[in-house]
């Protein structure tokens, strides 16, 4: 069995080498899943479970409850390449060890990643809103991951800012690591997409800190990631997907993938140039036009507001502010 699992990968890798761009693998271990991270809710705070959802919204197979060998965080399963992958997919397939899913606590689909990799004003319509000019090369700024936090818990309004805003955006995760990518094989260093809200202070990315984004960008919980962490396979086209914020159930964005500048494959081969990428890495793509700064007069956040992110196929992630 070991012998066959060994040709099936050898002869997977041989097929994307010899791929166009536009005919990539689309994931590490060809499987089409939606990976979680969660607790159970007797254990909250305590131990971090990996699962896969028997579909969107449903309930979760317990994957340390099929094989206890299994990883505990989904940065370990992606250390493990495909055999990590290819056992997740086993226990779906099994049927068994599935909880509930209002018996569990969703987290983000990743946690401590290495890097938050984020990408400025990478939609069209968002740099004519501002009145900026179209970016020639991609402009990367950076979370800190303790701005990390889950699909439904809270945004926390800081003191410091009063002029927090949303903005709904696709993430990656890188699934193996990787320098110097070419852009034939960049698909295959991504594990998934996820949903995330890149939240922003724009008075300390706008006004202080000398108009670094850095602080603006990574008050805690800055950065809500989920449902799930959705592999490449299970996605029909990352490249045409529908990207929506609403505020208190009010559309504010309403775009499309179609519309980024820089797609998932030059942003790969971009940052692999200055660094090296590692599983559970965590891009965020850029945000489209819609955001609460540019509106007049401007429109941010307040206690109370729910922020609901949604991305075709990939589901939402929703936040009330507190």
């Amino acid at each position: 069995m070991r012998l066959l699992l060994s040709t099936f990968t050898t002869v997977r890798t041989l097929l994307c080498r010899t791929r166009t761009s536009n005919q990539q693998c689309r994931t590490l271990s060809g499987a089409a899943m939606r990976l979680v991270q969660f607790y159970h809710n007797e254990d909250v705070g305590k131990s971090v479970r990996v699962g896969v959802e028997l579909g969107a919204g449903l309930d979760v197979v317990d994957l340390k409850a099929f094989d206890p060998s299994a990883p505990s965080t989904m940065k370990e399963l992606l250390e493990l390449g495909d055999k990590g992958l290819e056992g997740a997919k086993r226990a779906l397939d099994s049927g068994q060890c599935v909880v509930k899913r209002s018996d569990i606590k969703l987290l983000s689909p990743v946690l401590a990643p290495e890097k938050v990799v984020c990408v400025g004003m990478n939609y069209r319509d968002h740099c004519l809103e501002q009145n900026a000019p179209i970016p020639k090369e991609p402009i990367i700024f950076s979370k800190f991951p303790s701005a990390i936090t889950g699909p439904y818990d809270d945004i926390l309004l800081p003191s410091e800012s009063q002029e927090v805003d949303w903005e709904v955006e696709l993430a990656f995760v890188i699934g193996r690591k990787g320098k110097h990518i070419k852009e034939e094989d960049a698909l295959s260093y991504v594990a998934g997409f996820t949903v995330a809200n890149d939240v922003s202070a724009r008075d300390w990315q706008m006004k202080r800190n000398g108009k670094q984004w850095l602080l603006g960008k990574t008050f805690d919980s800055f950065c809500p990631l989920g449902p799930a962490l959705v592999t490449t396979d299970a996605v029909k086209d990352p490249h045409k997907l529908g990207v929506r914020c609403l505020v208190n159930g009010d559309t504010v964005q309403d775009s499309s993938t179609e519309q980024m500048i820089f797609g998932i494959e030059k942003l790969v081969v971009w940052v692999s140039r200055f660094m090296t990428l590692a599983p559970g890495d965590v891009f965020l793509t850029g945000t489209p036009p819609g955001v609460g700064v540019f509106r007049s007069p401007p429109v941010f956040v307040k206690k109370g507001d729910v922020v609901e992110c949604q991305i075709d196929q990939l589901g939402s992630i929703i936040n009330k502010v507190v």
